[in-house]
């Protein structure tokens, strides 16, 4: 909570599914407030393939690997959701103009571990970089962990045992005082990577269970089934207290959060803390609309989690001291479906929220939702962009691929709750060179709130 205010700020630029025909990049932002550069992108280095999608971003070393002299947090490691490519990049020589050091390359992943589609990275206490995946190579769903040699970055083989891959893959968290690690799943790559199709769900390509594994013997211990409630459960946080047993999970098909503890019996359970209503409307691709809870996130003090809605629009702030009982404390909508201008009509809603107006910052409209997260480390500045994968991006908002995404900052209220956007901060990605682009995950040089992890 002390550590040093942002300056910069990393984020993978996606062209896949755009009219632009240009490989993705990773985009560093200035947010030094005191720079001549302010909301400015300073630096952009381009991958050397098209159509990656770049997504989620982590590093070789963090607060895992605390204590450990030899080893130095100098290179984010970026995989690449669809062409099932690992870029490794050098943020050490010079934090303002990373360049690529080391391509990791799809063969490598599918003959190694029979895995692809890579996710989450998170750097582990002795050295190794693990990385979550989603499938297998054929594109049905396979939850499986690659591990890459934290020096050579070469791909080492799978951290699970052999044959106990989950049916689907998204992002994990461990704890390793507790032996335990938590993952999460999305769905098969073959039926969400060119949109969403409801009746997918129904015919079990996508995934609504939560792992349990011991994280020192890498087998599976349990699986969590959280039903049609918990469909689709993406984001994954232990509280940041290294020897806390319990965290959240956002699910983003029926916008609930579940928190996952340890019980008095050594085993683990979940249980549903916070429900978004879906609103009843018309006007829009279905009769009712969830609010699809796609990040969340939660303060280094472990008091409020934060979590985005990215159809509704809104972001919201929970005091979660009372760890079963979240409150409301702080709410901003930032675009969405549901803006009072557009085509869609709020029928019934469980909140009685009237529509919101649409968000227009400094003469640009918000397109899209509300999406990714990002707090700063003293918890009084929230990131946010607007893309959430490119092929769902063309499906449910059309202008953000024409308009390209944005990155905005809220004021956060970090004594009682509240939520305020800072009118004079916009990053506008629809402006760049290359024409515009989505942005997605942000991380800050120094780690932040989902990168790290104590031991």
């Amino acid at each position: 909570m002390k550590g040093p205010r942002e300056q910069i700020v990393y984020l993978p630029c996606i062209y896949r599914n755009t009219e632009v025909l240009k490989p993705d990049y990773l985009a560093t932002v200035d947010v030094d407030p005191k720079s001549a550069n302010y909301c400015q992108v300073i630096h952009r280095l381009p991958m050397p393939n098209l159509r990656d999608e770049l997504h989620h971003s982590g590093w070789n070393a963090c607060s895992s690997c605390f204590g450990d002299v030899s080893k130095t947090r100098n290179r984010l490691i970026l995989p690449s959701l669809i062409s099932s490519r690992i870029y490794v990049v050098d943020v050490g020589t010079n934090p303002r103009a990373p360049q690529l050091h080391k391509m990791v390359e799809p063969v490598d992943l599918f003959w190694k571990c029979n895995l692809a589609n890579p996710h989450t990275s998170h750097c582990l206490g002795n050295g190794q970089i693990m990385i979550s995946c989603l499938g297998d190579p054929s594109g049905n769903g396979k939850g499986g962990f690659v591990l890459l040699d934290g020096d050579t970055f070469e791909v080492v083989g799978n951290w699970e045992q052999p044959n106990e891959a989950a049916p689907f893959g998204y992002d994990f968290w461990y704890q390793p005082r507790h032996n335990v690690m938590i993952s999460t799943e999305w769905g098969a790559p073959k039926a969400l990577a060119d949109g969403f199709n409801p009746t997918h769900v129904q015919e079990g390509h996508y995934g609504s269970s939560i792992h349990v594994w011991d994280w020192t013997t890498h087998s599976k211990l349990q699986t969590i089934n959280l039903g049609e409630e918990g469909a689709i459960p993406l984001e994954v946080r232990f509280l940041h207290d290294p020897n806390a047993t319990e965290g959240y999970v956002g699910c983003a098909l029926q916008s609930n959060v579940f928190r996952f503890y340890k019980t008095p019996e050594g085993q683990w359970a979940a249980e549903k803390v916070i429900n978004v209503p879906n609103k009843k409307v018309e006007g829009w691709k279905l009769p009712e609309m969830p609010g699809l809870i796609t990040d969340i996130l939660i303060s280094l003090d472990d008091r409020f989690l934060y979590f985005s809605n990215w159809l509704h629009g809104d972001i919201r702030q929970y005091d979660i001291t009372d760890r079963k009982n979240p409150r409301l404390v702080g709410q901003v909508f930032l675009g969405g479906s549901i803006v009072s201008d557009g085509p869609v009509r709020v029928l019934e809603d469980p909140e009685n929220q009237p529509q919101p107006r649409p968000r227009i910052i400094q003469g640009r409209r918000v397109s899209g939702g509300p999406q990714m997260l990002q707090l700063s480390l003293d918890g009084r500045r929230l990131y946010v962009t607007t893309s959430l994968f490119s092929s769902w991006d063309k499906q449910f908002y059309p202008d953000l691929i024409k308009d390209g995404s944005v990155m905005m900052q809220i004021d956060v209220n970090s004594v009682s709750g509240g939520l305020t956007l800072n009118e004079k901060f916009l990053v506008d990605f629809g402006k760049e060179p290359g024409g515009p682009v989505l942005a997605h995950e942000l991380r800050y040089p120094g780690g932040d709130c989902t990168s790290d992890i104590w031991v």
